[in-house]
């Protein structure tokens, strides 16, 4: 059976959408940008910032579920522009110490309220 997580430790769907969704043993956890969850505003001051309050949400979300970092799966990272690519991963790397998730970074033509950077991730709740 389906179950919808939501936390207020995460910004709220700018859409109709849930933050995550369990199925059976999955997670899938919704594109998350910088969006500090309790202001509504943007963190966007350096990359550096923007990228750790996306994966601060992304923890948030997991952890509201039951999970964390340590049983993602997959992710998926959107940039805005590929040029992004090291400093991303380099604050990315942080989270996934052991076993990283498998996974694909693309850069898109455009994302939400302007972000350089959304991850979406599947993880497991067994």
């Amino acid at each position: 059976m389906k179950r919808i997580i939501h936390t207020n430790q995460a910004p709220a769907p700018i859409g109709p959408y849930s933050q995550a969704v369990a199925f059976g043993d999955t997670l899938y956890v919704s594109g998350q940008i910088a969006l500090h969850p309790q202001t509504g505003e943007l963190q966007m001051e350096t990359l550096q910032i923007e990228t750790e309050q996306v994966m601060q949400n992304l923890k948030a979300v997991l952890h509201a579920a039951g999970s964390d970092f340590s049983q993602v799966l997959k992710t998926t990272i959107f940039l805005s522009d590929m040029a992004f690519f090291f400093e991303v991963n380099s604050i990315y790397a942080n989270y996934f110490h052991e076993n990283p998730p498998a996974r694909e970074t693309v850069q898109v033509a455009g994302l939400p309220k302007g972000v350089n950077v959304e991850i979406s991730v599947i993880a497991s709740l067994a």
